[in-house]
Formats: structure tokens, C-alpha cells, sequence
């Protein structure tokens, strides 16, 4: 089991970030982009893991593809959401499948579609954390269209 993690930049806050990715070359480009716009991240390559992680961290953000194996990204956001211990955790479901609705009655606060682009991931975790720090909760508007927040 593969698990890395990345200190935020200095002045970045405490916005911590857990990635659920099976791909080693999707996670060090997420741990690139993440790292260089100042959050902290974590990495899981299973929902077993994330799930524990997601408990022992509380992550501000769990960042999930579907197809993780052992328990998959949205059961994973279900278990999320349901944990009185984990369901403030802002859940954003990452996948190359047309997913959305699924994502949105697993209880994610927001997709977003495969291929990895830098600016849409950060613009993303910016929306997610703003929309928190407002104390909205959910985000209200999409991202753009192929990548939607829920609210």
C-alpha cells in the first residue's frame, strides 16, 4: 500500500487534502499541483485506507476517483457522509466516467472529469474550501460544464 503525503507551503493555512488515486503517475501530478498552490496532501491508494485516513486526519477535503480498489470512491463518499466523525469533510469525486449523477446521490459536494488539468483540480479545492470558510456548506454553482459542484 502506497501512501505519501506533502507539508503545505508556509502561510498556506491548514487545509489538509486526501487523495484516493490507484495511479502512481495521477497522484505525483495531484501532488505537484496541490503542493504548489500551498495545501497539504495526503494519499491513499485504496478506500479502505482512505476511509482510516479520513478518520485519523480529517482531511478538510477527500479527493476520490471511482475505481479505487477495495471499497470504491463513492462507497467511500457514502461512508464519508453517513460517519457523524467524517460527514463535514467536503468530498470532490475525480473520474474519466460520466459519473456526475451518481457522484451527487453518493453525497459529493462536487465532480470533476478526467483528464487531470491543473487549473480546473485548484479552482475546484478553492471553490470547496471558500464555499467552507462561508460556512454555505455545499458549493452552489458548477465549476464549469463538464465539472459541477453540487448544492
Amino acid at each position: 500500500m502506497h501512501v505519501s503525503s506533502s507539508a503545505p507551503k508556509s502561510g498556506a493555512g491548514t487545509a489538509v487534502i486526501l487523495c484516493v488515486e490507484r495511479d502512481p503517475y495521477v497522484r505525483e501530478l495531484e501532488s505537484y499541483f496541490l503542493s504548489e498552490a500551498g495545501f497539504g496532501v495526503t494519499f491513499a491508494d485504496n478506500g479502505i485506507h482512505a476511509l482510516e485516513l479520513a478518520r485519523s486526519i480529517h482531511p478538510t477535503i477527500v479527493i476520490t476517483e471511482i475505481l479505487v480498489p477495495k471499497l470504491d470512491g463513492l462507497a467511500l463518499c457514502r461512508k464519508l457522509k453517513a460517519d457523524p466523525q467524517t460527514n463535514d469533510i467536503a468530498v470532490l469525486v475525480f473520474s474519466l466516467l460520466s459519473a456526475e449523477r451518481r457522484a451527487q446521490d453518493a453525497g459529493a459536494d462536487a465532480f470533476l472529469s478526467k483528464p487531470l488539468s491543473a487549473e480546473s483540480l485548484k479552482d475546484a479545492v478553492r471553490r470547496l474550501l471558500a464555499d467552507r470558510a462561508a460556512g454555505r456548506g455545499l458549493p452552489a454553482a458548477p465549476l464549469d460544464r463538464k465539472d459541477r459542484n453540487y448544492g
